[in-house]
């Protein structure tokens, strides 16, 4: 039997909300390559979702779909708790979302809203209805992938970045309440994430791939982290820029 330690560091299981994202499909190729054997992929019943869990069982995993919709909150108890009926689960990695068009969703203040429900109140029900089931267990990591976007509001994006905002700080409170249960709880606020092929200076300086930020969720998972930021630079970028006033800040090329 794994230690508890190393249910942490060391995934044996894992319940992957949002199955079809690259961060969580490379976050699970890089655990299958460590120890991982069993995977649950949940997301709304597509060809995607099935080609992702063909991909992963290519590798060795055990590997089975759920049908999850984050804005079907109360269909969210039924959905993911039958994997913790049917299996003990060492992680929990919240990878949905959506960025929506900011130019778009400012005109159209239904979509804007649909950003939101999706990225922040069926992360909501999803979060506290996987972090009570990992409580019944006794132990458990709750990841949840943030952003730097959450950090500071800007006009291009501020509706995605709000909505990101709202889960980074859910998580944080809810990482409080878990404390001494068991059960870890891990922010992850990557950066722009681009695909292998973009050339260095079109993803920016502080940009990131979903391989790094798998990289840095594992390392995170060893640590037992609060909160990681990929890169680890942007840590001391967002720092500084929370010292600069807006009125400065909306002259940044950054917006």
């Amino acid at each position: 039997m794994p230690s508890h330690k190393d249910a942490f560091s060391s995934p044996k299981s894992l319940l992957i909300l949002g199955g079809t994202s690259g961060i969580a499909l490379a976050t699970a190729r890089r655990l299958i390559a460590r120890r991982a054997r069993t995977v649950w992929l949940a997301g709304r019943p597509s060809p995607e979702l099935d080609r992702a869990a063909e991909h992963l069982r290519e590798l060795g995993a055990d590997t089975r779909t759920v049908a999850f919709d984050a804005l079907d909150p109360e269909g969210h108890e039924a959905a993911l708790g039958k994997v913790f009926t049917e299996d003990h689960v060492d992680m929990v990695l919240l990878a949905f979302g959506v960025l929506g068009d900011q130019a778009t969703d400012e005109r159209d203040p239904v979509a804007a809203a649909r950003v939101a429900q999706t990225n922040y109140t069926g992360a909501v029900s999803a979060g506290l209805v996987c972090a009570r089931a990992l409580q019944d267990q006794g132990r458990g990591s709750l990841v949840v992938l943030s952003s730097v976007a959450a950090e500071h509001a800007r006009r291009t994006d501020f509706i995605y970045g709000s909505s990101k905002a709202g889960l980074d700080t859910f998580t944080q409170g809810l990482g409080d309440a878990l404390y001494g249960t068991g059960v870890h709880a891990m922010v992850v606020r990557p950066g722009s994430v681009h695909r292998r092929g973009t050339r260095a200076r079109d993803a920016g300086p502080l940009a990131t791939t979903p391989e790094e930020v798998a990289a840095a969720i594992e390392l995170g998972l060893r640590r037992r982290s609060e909160v990681v930021w990929v890169p680890g630079t942007l840590r001391l970028v967002m720092s500084a820029l929370r010292l600069v006033p807006r009125t400065l800040f909306r002259r940044l090329p950054i917006q």
